[in-house]
């Protein structure tokens, strides 16, 4: 996966582009940021370039001191420049399972207000980092061939009506726990739901870590090539932006408007759901998350979770209806019972 950085218009001074160097390794390179993103995102935009996880990063610029360790600082609350250069220390991870050994759990969720939430989708700055994003990230669908250097494509699959967008971590895998084997921390019926899900459904795969665990985990669960599935794309953490609320501060969330936006003649609000254990994922598309019961503790708990059992009834019953978008997610697993109750009466 690449990205690339592209200028953006302004309007204000937070929405100022800056042109930082970086130097790292014996190289500089180029970091094309504004000022309403924040150091978080300086740190992801540094990743695209040199591969080093933010949390890897160690930013070094004398006049700034210890607020370069803060990731949820703004670049506008900090005297940067254009043309300002700083030393990153870092280093690319080899063994990429460490990558999700070591990394901070997020175990915090939280359900903003409704005033709020509608607040943070509909804020300007958060829609001009959506679009830089849109700008910048790059992605390859596996029924899409991307034509270089025009960025034109062709396509050579038929996606299906609806398309169904999964979390990894406590959704389909329980990432924390130990095992020998993957597949004794893979969520029960995962095959199962997936195949199913598939008849009516695009399947893509969006997690917040690096691209590389996704496509080790997935192939380790026999996910990817799956002869009864096929998964349509992979998003990793350098597809999330960073938004902020009043009550709960800066975090990271997943913009479905980046697949839409892409490929708006495949997906869009009315045909869209997305999977997460943590609601905060879904703040600039909320009509289109379902919160999913996380799945730890995968040796006590895999005998008993039927999470994936009654999520692929509510999926199929909901296939057929042309605008995913009015239903109440949030309700889901009442839904699903009733039209399992329907079907056994019918």
């Amino acid at each position: 996966m690449a990205a690339a950085t592209s200028s953006v218009s302004t309007s204000s001074i937070t929405e100022e582009e800056l042109t930082l160097t970086v130097k790292w390794s014996g190289k500089e390179y180029t970091v094309r940021v504004c000022g309403d993103d924040s150091v978080g995102e300086l740190k992801r935009r540094i990743c695209e370039l040199t591969n080093v996880m933010p949390k890897r990063q160690k930013l070094l610029y004398p006049k700034i001191g210890n607020k370069l360790a803060d990731d949820s600082v703004l670049l506008s609350q900090l005297p940067l420049k254009s043309s300002l250069k700083m030393t990153m220390i870092g280093t690319v991870e080899d063994d990429i399972i460490v990558d999700q050994v070591d990394s901070s759990e997020v175990v915090d969720d939280f359900e903003l207000g409704q005033d709020e939430a509608v607040d943070i989708k509909d804020k300007e700055v958060n829609k001009q980092k959506l679009r830089r994003r849109i700008d910048q990230y790059k992605f390859y669908f596996s029924f899409i061939r991307i034509l270089e250097p025009d960025g034109k494509y062709y396509v050579y699959y038929v996606p299906r009506e609806k398309a169904a967008v999964l979390d990894i971590d406590y959704t389909l895998f329980d990432h924390r726990s130990t095992a020998e084997n993957p597949l004794e921390l893979m969520r029960p019926y995962l095959h199962e739901f997936l195949t199913a899900v598939y008849a009516e459904y695009d399947i893509m795969i969006w997690s917040a870590t690096r691209l590389k665990w996704i496509e080790l985990k997935m192939g380790q669960l026999g996910v990817l090539n799956n002869p009864n599935y096929k998964i349509t794309a992979l998003l990793d953490h350098l597809a999330m932006i960073t938004v902020q609320s009043d009550s709960r501060g800066i975090f990271d969330c997943k913009p479905l408007g980046l697949i839409w936006a892409q490929f708006p003649e495949f997906y869009n609000p009315k045909n869209t759901i997305m999977f997460d254990d943590l609601r905060r994922n879904f703040v600039m598309n909320p009509q289109n998350g379902l919160t999913i019961k996380p799945f730890r503790k995968a040796h006590a708990n895999r005998d008993s979770d039927q999470e994936l059992v009654k999520l692929t009834q509510y999926l199929l019953a909901i296939a057929e209806l042309d605008d995913l978008s009015t239903l109440n997610h949030e309700n889901w697993e009442f839904f699903a019972e009733d039209n399992t109750k329907r079907r056994r009466h019918a």
